[in-house]
């Protein structure tokens, strides 16, 4: 028999019970569709995590005070002290060489008014190189200059998001608004940033140079000399980051005269562990959901293999006929196998349409990311083919080894 004649011999076995062709096609069908949705909710997922890390910074390091105890042995909250100032700053810069920029920096709320615009928004006081750990990039202007920096200059520079509520279209460089009470003129805005890794938004924000922050937003908490809230730092060569945290653990607690043994006043927060953490997190979900979506497929593939061994057995008498006429082992072998083939090519094939469907509808109701691609869809058709090929061998196995002359005797 040639392929041709094998395949229409299949069609025409399948045909005549379509109904229990079509249910048996059923558990591919959504073995298929569940492994395209889920690898592609996944692969989303995956993709969200990635531009997460390229926003944080897998080189950078994050110092900022530890809290301590206040009445009654209760812990407040770290932002309650100002352990960090200017001076680790410099010295973290000038001591540790491999460290590429480091910057100190202050923030805070306040609202943020021109003529009859207004938001509430939040505000950074920061030191020149924190703009380049952050990644953050003028879209106009030309920012702060060094006497901004030195002498306290009543200058801001806008997130986007707040330079479109105070002035729409416009960049509003030039223009004097007020953060609180204190006048400031813009002069420049940042380039947008979009939603951050954890769902804030990154342009809602308003930038003024250090020394302005703590003179003119915080004077009035009485900040210790220097103090700033928060040190950020990047290293050149990613492989020198533990070894660099390591140096700056000493270097603080040195400068910070902290006895061996007692708490250190400080934290530092390595974002590449965290960013380690959440691939690792994805990487296991995506793993679990690609698990359950391959024990639908293979539930799918067993009952291929189940109402294909109930064709050998109704059909006996057939099979001994078709060897009577000539027909070898390997004929009888290759039709039952084109049967299974055929009832998972067809499943696949609309599972896939099912799936795709499936993950585009899940990208549009859900907060879910989904990252569709051709290889997804190639992945499932390989899945389908496979099913197929492995969960009907045995079956068709079986039918070819059955002995002419017993099958005849079959009624």
């Amino acid at each position: 028999m040639n392929f041709l004649d094998i395949l229409r011999t299949a069609v025409f076995a399948l045909r005549g019970n379509w109904m229990r062709s079509a249910l048996t096609s059923l558990g591919v069908i959504i073995g298929i569709a569940a492994v395209i949705v889920m690898v592609s909710v996944g692969q989303g997922t995956q993709r969200e995590i990635d531009k997460m890390v390229s926003g944080l910074g897998s080189q950078r390091l994050d110092i900022g005070p530890s809290g301590g105890r206040g009445a009654g042995g209760v812990r407040m909250s770290a932002s309650s002290f100002f352990t960090l100032n200017a001076g680790d700053v410099e010295a973290i810069r000038n001591e540790i060489p491999e460290v590429q920029y480091v910057a100190g920096a202050l923030r805070g709320s306040t609202q943020v008014v021109y003529a009859e615009n207004n938001a509430s928004t939040s505000w950074q006081g920061v030191q020149p190189e924190f703009f380049d750990i952050n990644g953050w990039t003028l879209a106009n202007g030309e920012g702060f200059n060094a006497q901004d920096y030195s002498g306290a200059g009543k200058v801001v520079i806008l997130g986007d998001t707040v330079r479109r509520t105070l002035f729409g279209e416009d960049s509003g460089i030039g223009q004097t608004i007020r953060l609180g009470r204190v006048p400031f003129t813009v002069v420049g805005t940042l380039a947008p940033k979009g939603q951050g890794g954890f769902g804030q938004d990154q342009d809602d924000v308003v930038m003024v140079p250090l020394e302005t922050a703590r003179r003119r937003l915080m004077g009035a908490m009485g900040l210790p000399a220097g103090a700033v809230m928060q040190v950020a730092l990047t290293v050149t060569d990613a492989d020198d980051l533990e070894y660099v945290q390591g140096e700056v653990e000493s270097l603080l607690r040195q400068r910070h005269r902290i006895a061996p043994g007692a708490e250190d006043d400080f934290r530092v927060r390595n974002i590449s562990e965290i960013v380690a953490t959440r691939t690792a997190t994805t990487s296991l979900m995506s793993k679990l959901l690609g698990a359950v979506a391959t024990i639908c497929l293979v539930i799918g593939g067993i009952g291929i293999m189940n109402i294909m061994l109930v064709s050998v057995t109704e059909r006996i008498r057939e099979i001994g006929l078709r060897m009577a006429v000539g027909a070898g082992p390997s004929d009888v072998r290759r039709q039952f196998l084109a049967e299974a083939m055929l009832i998972s090519l067809i499943g696949g094939a609309i599972g896939i349409v099912i799936g795709i469907a499936g993950a585009l509808i899940v990208g549009k109701v859900s907060e879910l990311p989904v990252a569709l691609n051709g290889q997804v869809v190639a992945l499932a058709a390989a899945f389908s083919i496979a099913t197929g090929l492995f969960f009907g061998y045995y079956p068709a196995r079986k039918a070819s080894l059955l002995d002419p002359i017993e099958a005849l005797r079959q009624q």
